[in-house]
């Protein structure tokens, strides 16, 4: 009798544990919707080494904004995407991020993350990462695929193509994890390059050339199952290129970055919603319009102290009642652009608009309506008037500040 409950128990341990390993095993797919956006908003924070010395710290923001055009029977999603990085601005209203260089990428990516994407794309950086098992794994349960680094070489090294440095990625599941009531789970990566170019591609005709490439990259990656996306992840890099002069490009640090869907701003819905709005709230020189961005409020003849970005207290009350509008869209970065009448040289025209574009932007962020990492500035100087710059009138509507609800 003893024996025969002995091994009943071993038997109920043995399932018990079968069946605790079944609910601890994930399958971790991406999941595509047609007509889907968000934004990856990552913040890069880095040393740039040249020959072992330090060059410069710089301070990156990198946001990327994406809609899946299409899906496809086998679960693929076609993505056109937006990629933008970010420098640093500092001016009279403090520091700022300065709207970058955009590039567009068309490409589709399968279940388990693989893309497929023409060479005349350069973004994005990493490729091929996180890719999936086809099977659900466990906890602790590791597996390794490949993966590429791409690097944009066309401006220092005149290569006209993506530089594509291969890496085999360490993968572990390291398990679910509660984050503001949200269950997450937790991957992390790991991988090391060591790519030597080919021969062939060192024959160019400029005078240096990236000969060898190593680095290694530590990630840990938050993955929603339920959307079937990434919500966040951090990571530790260093990069060393070194060239067929001897030279050795080193950068070192650290990123991190959010996830998040947003609103459609462009629609005509939205749009006639919110001119109601300003209609409503008798704000004078607000237009509200459609651009190529998102929901535009044009403030013409807006008004500062006399030769300065300071603004008057008649436009701070206009710029809160705007708040409040832009609040109805949490999940949606700001573009500032600056704008003044044609008077003086282009110079001085481009460096006013620059401050009266973070002007607005910092008064905006003062008030609590976006975090500075969502705000971003350009100023235009006297480009794309709205008026010819012929009667004082036009040459006050013409100096005007723009705020874009992006919706890519």
């Amino acid at each position: 009798m003893r024996v025969k409950s002995t091994i009943f128990t071993i038997i109920i341990s043995l399932l018990s544990l079968q069946f605790l390993s079944a609910q601890e095993a994930q399958l971790f797919e991406f999941k595509y919707k047609k007509d889907d956006n968000y934004r990856v908003l990552s913040t890069i924070e880095e040393d740039v080494y040249v020959n072992g010395r330090l060059n410069h710290h710089a301070s990156i923001i990198n946001r990327i904004s994406v809609t899946v055009t299409d899906t496809t029977e086998d679960g693929r999603g076609v993505h056109s995407a937006n990629f933008m990085a970010s420098e640093e601005s500092q001016g009279q209203a403090g520091t700022l991020y300065t709207w970058g260089n955009e590039y567009e990428s068309i490409y589709t990516r399968d279940k388990q993350g693989k893309y497929t994407m023409g060479d005349q794309y350069f973004m994005p950086v990493v490729r091929d990462m996180p890719i999936f098992p086809k099977k659900a794994v466990a906890i602790g349960e590791t597996w390794t695929e490949e993966g590429y680094e791409v690097q944009d070489l066309r401006r220092t090294f005149n290569i006209q193509t993506p530089f594509k440095a291969p890496f085999i990625a360490n993968y572990k599941y390291e398990g679910p994890v509660n984050e503001n009531g949200k269950t997450l789970h937790k991957i992390s990566v790991n991988y090391s390059i060591q790519f030597d170019a080919p021969a062939q591609e060192k024959l160019w005709q400029y005078n240096d050339y990236p000969q060898t490439t190593l680095g290694h990259s530590q990630q840990n990656l938050y993955f929603d199952v339920e959307k079937g996306a990434l919500d966040h992840y951090d990571e530790t890099f260093l990069i060393s290129i070194e060239t067929v002069h001897g030279n050795v490009y080193r950068f070192k640090g650290k990123s991190s970055a959010k996830v998040t869907n947003f609103e459609r701003t462009r629609d005509t819905t939205t749009v006639q919603n919110v001119q109601d709005k300003i209609k409503s709230l008798g704000l004078e020189n607000v237009n509200v319009i459609a651009t190529d961005k998102g929901l535009t409020f044009s403030i013409e003849n807006i008004k500062f102290l006399a030769d300065s970005a300071i603004l008057q207290d008649s436009e701070q009350e206009k710029l809160k009642q705007i708040a409040r509008i832009i609040e109805e869209y949490p999940n949606n970065d700001l573009l500032i652009t600056g704008y003044t009448a044609l008077a003086g040289s282009k110079e001085s025209r481009k460096k006013l608009s620059d401050e009266r574009a973070q002007s607005v932007a910092q008064f905006l962020i003062s008030l609590g309506v976006k975090d500075k990492k969502q705000v971003f500035i350009q100023g235009l100087g006297a480009e794309n008037p709205v008026a010819p710059s012929d009667t004082e009138e036009n040459k006050a509507r013409n100096r005007r500040v723009e705020i874009t609800i992006l919706d890519r």
